[in-house]
């Protein structure tokens, strides 16, 4: 009589689970799965909770899969075969419902660094023997107790970086394994208050209006003064190699912004697949969000007219009211392939 009120009483929490709590735990569970994983075992692994038809998004040289087989053919099983002793140091974990388009789905969040020994080559980047941290940003869609798409973005030269590999010498910002929040606040396991999620959510919508105006009319406020409105002076940004991290808006106006749009022009905003917040924490992903014109050089590279697209992770975190720090993600190999740079050719010779 006893068990059976007890697993009465399981069932009946397990049924009350909010959509975002249930997604949250049927993508915990898929971590924990994938960190026992091998190179010979890790399909079988994603295909337990990954549809059979299920979208898998990776940057360059990954691209668009479809099912557990070509996600675990094109990333996993190569990456376990060139990392050892693999760990996943989460530092935001989140989820919601998404807040454009379908927005019913729910989503969940991840980021932080997938750890390793880096003991053989990968993607044709030499093999230092030593440890080394991938920046990872990963969103998955949950769909009736299964992850139905999967958005993975990978920071592959902040990782050539740690191998002494670097196309990008010349970058504004700094190179930086990159933390997680300052507040150590960022894996959300349980639910948090909605009116919370919704104040971050409506901020970040409200910066990227003023991103939008600025581009529109850009004389009419300084850079500062657009920042301002948005952030706090200390603010973190924390970027993509080849770009670099940043701290306060005057170092980030200098450091990133003023290249950025003094080198692209004609920005095209595509829209994104996901945004949504929980907490103090919010993201969105595009694919792509952005498709420009490096019309007077970005990143070192000469000006090329091709219209070429940028696909963008920005992940948030919100002190009262105003945006503290941004982990960014930007599909770069993709990025620098459309303007004829081949960085994964180039390294293999």
């Amino acid at each position: 009589m006893c068990k059976t009120l007890i697993l009465g009483a399981k069932q009946h929490k397990v049924a009350r689970m909010s959509p975002a709590q249930n997604a949250k735990s049927i993508v915990q569970d898929h971590y924990a799965a994938l960190a026992n994983a091998t190179p010979d075992t890790v399909a079988e692994v994603l295909g337990v909770r990954m549809a059979p038809d299920g979208i898998w998004r990776g940057v360059h040289p990954f691209n668009t899969q479809t099912g557990p087989a070509a996600a675990a053919d094109v990333f996993w099983a190569p990456f376990l075969r060139s990392f050892s002793s693999v760990q996943r140091r989460e530092d935001i974990f989140f989820a919601a419902q998404n807040s454009i388009h379908d927005k019913t789905f729910v989503w969940t969040c991840s980021m932080g660094h997938l750890m390793g020994l880096f003991d053989a080559p990968f993607l044709g980047i030499p093999a230092t023997q030593k440890i080394a941290m991938l920046r990872y940003a990963e969103f998955n869609r949950v769909e009736e107790g299964r992850i139905v798409e999967t958005a993975f973005f990978c920071d592959i030269l902040h990782m050539m970086a740690q191998a002494g590999v670097r196309p990008f010498a010349h970058q504004t910002a700094a190179h930086l394994v990159q933390p997680g929040p300052r507040t150590h606040d960022g894996v959300l396991l349980q639910a948090h208050d909605p009116a919370e999620g919704a104040k971050t959510l409506h901020l970040i919508n409200r910066m990227i209006g003023s991103i939008d105006a600025a581009n529109t009319a850009p004389k009419s406020l300084t850079p500062r003064e657009e920042m301002q409105e948005n952030w706090h002076d200390d603010m973190l940004w924390w970027g993509p190699e080849g770009i670099g991290a940043t701290y306060t808006i005057e170092r980030y106006i200098a450091q990133h912004q003023q290249p950025f749009r003094k080198g692209m022009a004609n920005r095209a905003f595509n829209g994104h697949l996901c945004r949504m917040a929980e907490g103090q924490y919010g993201a969105f992903f595009g694919w792509p969000n952005l498709t420009l014109t490096n019309n007077n050089g970005f990143m070192g590279l000469p000006p090329c007219q091709t219209r070429v697209d940028m696909r963008v992770v920005d992940v948030y975190r919100r002190e009262g009211d105003k945006l503290a720090e941004n982990w960014v993600f930007i599909d770069m190999l993709h990025f620098l392939k459309m303007q004829g740079v081949d960085v994964l050719a180039d390294l293999k010779g």
